[in-house]
């Protein structure tokens, strides 16, 4: 046991995948969900506390540490990873498969890290294969997302190292823990490490690689990718940066901005990434806040958040698996051929929505009443209106355009029985932590005096919901509601998808006409000289033919003159 203690959890599913390419195609499926929960196993036995201590650069790295913080990201990282391959037992790509679990396992890994190094190798072993998820879909546009989407993840790790050995010269430590001292600024160390989280957990201005790579992975590639990334840089901004006051205006921006892209967006899995970088923003603001509340909040939010995301990301996966897309123009009509998937999506719905005795309600009413118990009053604001945007573009325009709307005439097969499961697995949570919110209660880091279910959250709640669903019956009745239709949609992407190719384009015209002005004026100097040298130097030029002794004995009689002038001077 102590052996197992000293391994960094997740390491058996990364290892685990280097097996997997000899295994039979038709097991390999198999095989990752047998890595992933013996790695649960392993992981519940672990004791807490810290483990794996190695010496390294006159410091020591810490390479397990189990609290109540990282315990329960831990069994989170454990469940989705669990459902989302048996989501992906029907797929026999192998690319998908050892991705998926070196990416799985590096974020369990990460949640786990004591020190900034070991943070650092899991934190880019989660950018490095989670990248194979989006290239699996084989298209030019998977491709060319799949770049950008590495870019912008390994630029994040560099500034996690830089900030990291900043740190370690600073204080001579490479300890993860808080960097936040109060009434003191944050140092460039924190700061680079602020940066390089607010990459991965998509602040404003940072999140576009998020909706520009999500839809472009495959149908399970994408359930995969909700559930890691964001939400272990969630896991670190709890870590390193609670109680920031910096990061609640941030968190509101993100609740909000998304909505105006998520109504206008037609792609159904585009619009569940805006509404990723929705719920991601209560979990900011929350860590913002930084009260026992705040942070119990943030934690159980994410935890039902990735089991509700997954759940909305199986269901259009399923969609995209049947039909062939997610374009909510070529939808509609789908509650006929696929009724199981129908539900499952809008339990998703409900949960993510915050609708009583689903798994939202119980986690998300913490953050806004813990920004009610701070007096934080607009905070309080911003967050009820976003949770009635949430309501609006996930809670019904997903299951509203793909299912009902009008019908697209479109009759498939309901979705493979695992993808069944696995939705059926993730909706059980989802009811299941709406109803016995206690026993996840228990889990959180802090002891928790918390009643969700009191009669003015559930009226509170419900008036917020209601009102959201009557706007938009009024909205789409009247006209009002923005139409359907095939685009694409910029926003921040807009900057390095468009004005920077340009800005590139330009330089590189510029560029080509200095270079062609300035070798074509080369080489007529150089014809120049080399034709003064030939007429030089050639038996008739002034320097090549014959002179007579006299005027050479002139010339030398010049020189010597000239020598002894220089010398006396």
């Amino acid at each position: 046991m102590i052996m197992i203690a000293n391994l960094p959890p997740g390491l058996i599913m990364i290892l685990g995948a280097l097996v997997l390419p000899f295994v039979a195609r038709r097991l390999q499926a198999y095989g990752v969900l047998a890595l992933s929960v013996i790695s649960l196993g392993l992981f519940l036995l672990t004791p807490a506390g810290e483990h794996g201590n190695i010496a390294l650069f006159n410091t020591t790295l810490n390479m397990v540490r189990i609290d109540s913080l990282s315990r329960i990201f831990g069994i989170v990282f454990h469940i989705a990873a669990i459902v989302s391959s048996i989501y992906a037992l029907h797929v026999r790509d192998p690319r998908q498969h050892i991705a998926a679990l070196v990416y799985a396992g590096g974020a369990i890994g990460a949640c786990c890290a004591g020190d900034l190094i070991t943070l650092f190798v899991f934190w880019e072993l989660t950018a490095l294969s989670s990248v194979f998820l989006i290239w699996a879909s084989d298209s030019e546009r998977s491709y060319r997302s799949g770049m950008r989407y590495l870019i912008i993840q390994v630029a994040s790790g560099v500034l996690l190292l830089s900030g990291a050995i900043i740190h370690y010269v600073q204080s001579g430590s490479l300890a993860f823990d808080s960097f936040v001292v109060e009434g003191q600024p944050l140092g460039l160390a924190a700061t680079l490490i602020l940066l390089a989280l607010g990459i991965k957990c998509a602040f404003p201005l940072l999140h576009n690689w998020l909706q520009d790579s999500y839809p472009e992975a495959t149908a399970t590639g994408t359930v995969f990718l909700s559930a890691f990334t964001t939400k272990l840089a969630v896991y670190s901004l709890i870590r390193g940066f609670a109680g920031l006051d910096l990061l609640i205006p941030i968190g509101c921006a993100m609740t909000l901005f998304p909505i105006v892209f998520a109504v206008i967006e037609n792609d159904l899995r585009r619009v569940l990434a805006y509404s990723l970088n929705n719920q991601l923003g209560f979990m900011v603001v929350g860590v913002g806040i930084g009260t026992e509340l705040a942070i119990n909040g943030t934690v159980a939010h994410a935890f039902c958040h990735i089991i509700y995301k997954s759940l909305l990301f199986m269901s259009m996966g399923a969609v995209l698996y049947r039909v062939g897309t997610t374009k909510a123009t070529e939808l509609g009509g789908l509650h006929k051929s696929m009724p199981w998937t129908t539900l499952f999506c809008i339990i998703g719905a409900g949960a993510i929505s915050g609708f009583p005795l689903l798994s939202g309600f119980i986690s998300k009413s913490m953050i806004i009443s813990a920004a009610a118990e701070q007096h934080q009053f607009w905070v309080w604001i911003v967050l009820l209106i976003a949770s009635a945007g949430v309501m609006e573009h996930s809670g019904i325009k997903i299951p509203f355009f793909a299912f009902f709307s009008h019908d697209s005439g479109k009759r498939v097969e309901e979705a493979p029985w695992n993808m069944l499961t696995a939705m059926a697995i993730a909706a059980f949570f989802c009811v299941g932590l709406g109803i016995a919110y206690p026993l996840l209660y228990r889990m959180l880091p802090y002891t928790v005096d918390y009643h969700p279910y009191t009669v003015t959250h559930v009226v509170t709640q419900m008036q917020l919901l209601l009102f959201a669903l009557l706007a938009f019956v009024v909205l789409m009745k009247s006209g009002l509601y923005p139409a359907e239709q095939r685009s694409t949609n910029l926003d921040t992407d807009w900057i390095y998808r468009r004005l920077l190719p340009a800005c590139i384009r330009g330089l590189r015209t510029v560029y080509d006409v200095v270079n062609d002005a300035f070798r074509s004026d080369m080489v007529v100097i150089v014809h120049g000289i080399m034709d003064f040298t030939r007429s030089t130097f050639n038996e008739r030029g002034i320097l090549g033919r014959t002179w007579s002794s006299s005027t050479m004995t002139l010339w030398a009689t010049l020189l010597l003159a000239v020598c002894l002038l220089l010398y006396y001077l």
